[in-house]
């Protein structure tokens, strides 16, 4: 097992409990890490918002719902988690101050779903056939980007939204972990 110490991608088991218990000063995980850069250089303060999380991987649904949630500046969100199998999702969605889409499944959130003004950052990365294309097909997330654009305040990309920022984190998380190794 690698070293949680070396663990640039914050999954290691170590480092995800220790995000639980609100401690933010190790390798954090790179996807949610992304998310709260992007709501932070956006100018949206989850302080107090209502943020729904759809989707409830180790991998960002989870670790992003506890950051959110954790009592720190920028975050202090009141977060719901949802999933595929929630019951109604579309009545969780519509509360959303801040919605953040991670399901894996193409258009599991459409502009009805949304409360108008919310912002919508869109995890999802869907490969689909598209015969238009030179190769096939495209990507797209989980947000039925078109339609939400219309009611979302603010709305992310797929391509070009979150797996920037991911990748950026992954370099900080690279970075701070050869500082410590270095000390």
């Amino acid at each position: 097992a690698i070293d949680p110490a070396k663990d640039v991608d914050g999954l290691h088991p170590t480092n995800l409990g220790r995000l639980l218990r609100g401690e933010t000063s190790g390798p954090i995980p790179c996807t949610p890490q992304g998310v709260m850069h992007l709501l932070a250089a956006s100018g949206v303060d989850p302080a107090g918002a209502h943020a729904v999380v759809v989707g409830r991987s180790s991998l960002v649904g989870r670790p992003l719902a506890v950051l959110l949630a954790n009592k720190a500046a920028g975050a202090n969100a009141t977060v719901t988690l949802c999933h595929t199998g929630t019951a109604d999702l579309a009545a969780h969605t519509r509360t959303a101050d801040i919605l953040v889409v991670a399901a894996g499944r193409p258009g599991t959130v459409t502009a009805e779903m949304v409360k108008p003004g919310a912002t919508v950052i869109d995890v999802g990365t869907n490969r689909i056939d598209d015969a238009t294309r030179k190769r096939g097909w495209r990507l797209v997330g989980d947000v039925d980007f078109a339609g939400v654009s219309e009611v979302a305040g603010r709305i992310t990309r797929v391509p070009g939204g979150v797996g920037p920022m991911t990748i950026a984190m992954l370099l900080a998380n690279t970075v701070r972990a050869a500082r410590v190794a270095a000390r």
